[in-house]
Parts: structure tokens; C-alpha cells; sequence
């Protein structure tokens, strides 16, 4: 039964991308991503806070780099996916996320020495060619004289700042807990979103944005995450990234059923494609070099 732990975080993730959608016509993305992370940072504080000045330490020691995940992980990310829902659709947003595994591993190369793959070379160039089907429309020519929409650059950008916020996880060994860590992020996260959030309008709590902060800061933002920690535990880290492959497919499944999103040949070519990348970085394993070169190594 632990893999219901993996499947039910990434169907909230999933659902938290129609909760960005949705949120376009109702809030201003600078009001939600501070809301979100304000409400997260409340409903962690009973239960973080009293073991953080034991650790008071550590945290003083590693502020910087806390503040550079805050930043990439709070911060940019899901501000920029909030900026883009204005213009692109939920089942953009999701296949774009489904990038970000692919993206994680590339970045892990330089930045954690891990030695490049085939896969890694060939799911990079697929991917790569998938997401130029999927931006174009299914027309790879139109970039040269229409290029790529603001939003559409938007989601690029925060895929690539949260896989590098995933890299830098791995890179910088912080000396506190997983929660710890995570409210510390979160609290610098806030104090990053409220200059933002101080100088727009439409940052009115309603009843039609009330559900999606609630969402997005509850399940998305704290029971999400605690049910991935669990399938970490259980499944291990290997067995837990396969569900998020899923991701891009309850995406685009919420948006046909609920959002009456029209899927078109380009999404299905593309998605398909991209993904087809993921799976190959993640799956072929065999060294650049050849197995001579490694050995020698």
C-alpha cells in the first residue's frame, strides 16, 4: 500500500497546476504565491518552530544558501507558473513540469559530478525537440518569426530554477531536519513574495480565491510533501520519482475533464515525445566512454 503514498502526492501537485489556472481570473499572482507560503508557514509553526532554536546554529551558518533555496524553490518558481497561467493552458503547465526530472538530471552533471549518460544525452535531445512541437503548436518553423510567448518562457524558466533548487538540495549538505529546513525556506520564501505582495491590487481574499489559496497552501504545500518524505522512506528515492511521471498525465486528464480544455494532436505529439525523454534519461544508464573508460576511472 506505500505506493498510494507516491501517487496521491503527485495527483495533488497535479491538481495544484488547475489550482494555478483557476487562480488567474480570480487573484493576482503576487497575492497567491505569498498567501500560499503564508498559510503553509502558519499551519508548520506549531510544530517546527519549537525544535528551530535548538538548531539555531546550523541555521545561521547555511542562511545564504536557505535563502538561495527560498528563492529558487518559494519564491521564483511558483510565482512564475502563477504569471503564466494568465496565458497558457494547465495542460502546457503540466507537460512543462514533467521536464523537470530531465532537467534535475542534466543539471546534476556539473554541478554534483555525476557522470553524463547516453540516456541523458538522447532524452535531452528528445525532450528538447518535443517541447519545440509543443510551444509551436506543431509548427517548429513558427518560432522563427513569432518566437516563444512570454508565458511559455515563463514555465521554462521555473522548471529550470526548480530543478536546480532540487540539485542544490542534494549539493549543499545543510545540518537540520527536513522540516526544519523546509520552514526556514518558507519563511524566507515570505519574506521574499512581500515587497511583491505589498504593491499590487487585487490582492483581496474572496470567495472565489479563498478555496485555492486554501489548497494550495495546505495539501500542495504541507500534506503533499509529507506524503513524499513518507514514500521516500518506504519505496525509496529510485521507486518514488518513477510516479512522477504521472504528473503531466493527471494534469492534462483534470484539465480536459474540468477545465474543458481541448487536447490537440500537438499536445499528445509533443507531451509524448518529452516524456519519452524523461524516460530515457532516467532509464538508460550507460556511461559516456564506454565500459573501458569507466573501469579505468
Amino acid at each position: 500500500m506505500y505506493f498510494l503514498l507516491p501517487l496521491l502526492a503527485v495527483l495533488i501537485w497535479s491538481v495544484n497546476v488547475i489550482v494555478s489556472k483557476l487562480s488567474a481570473a480570480s487573484i493576482d499572482p503576487a497575492a497567491i504565491s505569498f498567501y500560499r507560503w503564508f498559510l503553509a508557514l502558519l499551519v508548520l509553526t506549531p510544530f517546527v518552530l519549537p525544535g528551530v532554536p535548538r538548531r539555531w546554529q546550523a541555521v545561521r551558518a547555511h542562511w545564504w544558501q536557505l535563502m538561495v533555496l527560498a528563492s529558487l524553490g518559494m519564491a521564483l518558481y511558483q510565482s512564475l507558473a502563477y504569471y503564466a497561467a494568465h496565458t497558457v493552458s494547465a495542460s502546457f503547465m503540466g507537460i512543462i513540469a514533467s521536464v523537470i526530472p530531465l532537467l534535475t538530471i542534466v543539471l546534476s552533471v556539473p554541478l554534483l559530478s555525476h557522470r553524463p549518460t547516453l540516456g541523458i544525452v538522447m532524452g535531452s535531445l528528445l525532450s528538447f525537440a518535443g517541447l519545440l512541437w509543443l510551444v509551436s503548436g506543431g509548427q517548429p518553423y513558427s518560432l522563427i518569426s513569432h518566437g516563444i510567448e512570454a508565458g511559455e518562457w515563463m514555465m521554462l524558466v521555473a522548471a529550470v530554477s526548480y530543478a536546480l533548487y532540487g540539485v542544490l538540495l542534494k549539493r549543499w549538505p545543510i545540518d537540520l531536519g527536513t522540516w526544519q529546513s523546509l520552514y526556514m525556506q518558507i519563511f524566507i520564501g515570505v519574506l521574499l513574495l512581500l515587497p511583491n505582495f505589498l504593491m499590487v491590487e487585487g490582492s483581496q481574499l474572496t470567495a472565489h480565491n479563498l478555496g485555492l489559496i486554501a489548497f494550495a497552501g495546505i495539501p500542495a504545500s504541507v500534506f503533499a510533501p509529507y506524503l513524499w518524505i513518507l514514500a521516500v522512506k518506504h519505496l525509496g528515492a529510485g521507486t518514488a520519482s518513477v510516479f512522477m511521471n504521472l504528473a503531466p498525465v493527471f494534469t492534462v486528464a483534470i484539465a480536459v475533464l474540468f477545465l474543458d480544455e481541448q487536447l490537440q494532436a500537438y499536445h499528445l505529439i509533443g507531451g509524448g515525445v518529452t516524456l519519452l525523454g524523461v524516460l530515457l534519461s532516467q532509464y538508460v544508464r550507460i556511461p559516456l566512454g564506454g565500459r573501458e573508460k569507466q573501469e579505468a576511472t
